[in-house]
């Protein structure tokens, strides 16, 4: 099992590469923080790291350390647009709670 990109969030993704030029991929990870314990961090990644996992999905490269996979093992990079609102939503099998806020999630 891996993390995947739903189409819609590859397209987005690869719009921001191209922006951006020079992109080894989209980093993934989880640090411990917010009012549930968790949050997600997605960052575009120059290079990748020995610690690195390197999934493809749609396109486009997912670099995970290995730490932060097995809280992200199966989860779904999406990109939603609610109303006036738009950004990137995990859909994270493994998470049992969220915050209020959508910021952190607890497994």
């Amino acid at each position: 099992m891996s993390v995947t990109i739903t189409p819609r969030a590859a397209q987005r993704v690869q719009q921001f590469i191209a922006k951006r030029g020079k992109c080894a991929g989209l980093r993934l990870a989880v640090r411990t923080s917010g009012c549930s314990g968790m949050a997600y961090t997605l960052e575009f990644a120059d290079t990748t790291q020995p610690e690195d996992l390197v999934f493809e999905s749609n396109g486009v490269n997912v670099l995970i350390d290995k730490k932060s996979l097995v809280y992200l093992q199966g989860t779904e990079l999406d990109f939603v647009r609610e109303g006036l609102n738009e950004g990137f939503k995990f859909n994270n099998p493994n998470a049992k709670n969220h915050c209020g806020c959508g910021e952190s999630f607890t497994v």
